[in-house]
């Protein structure tokens, strides 16, 4: 499935169902959010996740955890081994304070948000994102940090197993820095544990 430049969709995913996040075209960043499904109290944690793993760019091998210290996903496969946990959704805000725009567009956070809506879950509930395929380096003398051009080429992904029922939200981000100021759409695929069974007759 393909999610346009500049929006976002939601998943639900079921124990041991796995979602491929693809970069169609390259340089483009997927912002991933997950909840607990049906208690949307649970959510996937940077801060637990980084903290347990001991390092900033997770890949192949690491667990995701939730706030309350749960594997929620495991990445099982990366071709591009460079992404970002650190950073929140872009936002109306971000472009404001950081590109100096007002024209009010939504960003991540609000897509993702507004893909959340029937779950009840608001924007002020979006937490930091799995940013797929965001390319942020950090001085190690300065603890400065720069966002650079994504490294993931066109087919790039990242095929994450989820480990809890849970409902996923993505996006294509807006941010200019993110994506080498050029948006693009994300591809994703949802590989079933237990696919329906087909009958004929």
């Amino acid at each position: 499935m393909r999610i346009s430049p500049c929006s976002a969709q939601a998943v639900e995913l079921g124990p041991g169902d796995e979602l491929v996040v693809i970069d169609p075209e390259g340089q483009q960043v997927s912002d991933v959010v997950a909840f607990g499904n049906p208690d949307h109290g649970e959510y996937l944690s940077s801060g637990r996740s980084l903290d347990y793993a001991s390092r900033f760019w997770l890949t192949t091998g690491d667990v995701l955890y939730s706030n309350r210290s749960r594997p929620m996903f495991t990445i099982i496969e990366d071709t591009c081994g460079r992404h970002d946990f650190t950073l929140t959704p872009c936002s109306k805000d971000t472009f404001r304070i950081i590109y100096g725009e007002n024209e009010g567009r939504p960003g991540c956070e609000g897509n993702l948000a507004a893909a959340l809506a029937p779950y009840g879950i608001g924007v002020d509930r979006i937490p930091i994102a799995f940013n797929a395929f965001m390319h942020v380096s950090i001085d190690a003398t300065t603890g400065e940090f720069g966002v650079l051009p994504p490294l993931s080429k066109a087919g790039d992904f990242v095929r994450l197993r989820a480990e809890m029922p849970l409902v996923v939200a993505m996006s294509a981000c807006s941010a200019g820095q993110s994506n080498n100021f050029s948006f693009k759409p994300i591809d994703f695929q949802v590989v079933r544990r237990n696919p329906p069974s087909c009958s004929n007759g």
